[in-house]
């Protein structure tokens, strides 16, 4: 029943995103289409209700009830930005919005995009890992708590690939080769005069 159940979230995440916008682009009720996009919390609180629910009847904690957690935590983490994302290309297709602002490639500019990708991760990551340890808590010491633990190692292993990404775009920050060719033109000297 989890399973299914967070198969109906992300698709009832999408359903309202796109119900949302195209209220808020297509019909022209930018209000509406916002107060259908501020519905979308209430789908990580269903789910987190209906887990707590199915814990406390009983349920023995697996795969399912983590997995519950993780979708919840990467909503929290991810979930704002990829509707500002998706609505920044809508608005640019259907309502004559500007281009989508793309992120940097090169230097630290992109060094600060990465930690900021980094961040958000790492927000979904800790709120899973805070649902998931409620959970090892609410189940007790009577339960068997492994698969939960190990969903607590998958997200410290997200964290830690995602900083590690930030941090090879600091300590390595990638060049522009076009401003690196305009630099070597810059410094090969004319022909003598």
């Amino acid at each position: 029943m989890i399973v299914t159940l967070i198969v109906l979230c992300e698709i009832a995440f999408w359903v309202l995103l796109a119900v949302g916008l195209a209220l808020r682009y297509v019909a022209r009720k930018p209000r509406l289409g916002g107060a259908v996009l501020l519905c979308e919390p209430l789908l990580e609180v269903i789910l987190l209700v209906v887990t707590a629910v199915d814990l406390k009847n009983g349920a023995a904690p697996d795969w399912k009830h983590g997995l519950a957690a993780v979708y919840i935590g990467f909503t929290v983490g991810l979930g704002h930005s990829t509707i500002r994302w998706v609505d920044a290309r809508v608005a640019h297709r259907f309502a004559g919005g500007p281009p989508p602002v793309k992120p940097p490639k090169y230097g630290m500019a992109r060094a600060v995009h990465e930690w900021r990708v980094a961040g958000r991760w790492t927000l979904a990551a800790v709120t899973a890992l805070a649902l998931l340890q409620g959970a090892v808590w609410y189940v007790g010491g009577d339960g068997d708590v492994a698969s939960l633990q190990s969903w607590q190692r998958t997200m410290l292993f997200v964290i830690g690939i995602n900083l590690v990404i930030a941090a090879s775009y600091t300590v390595f920050p990638k060049r522009d080769p076009g401003r690196d060719a305009k630099r070597g033109r810059e410094k090969v000297p004319g022909p003598p005069g």
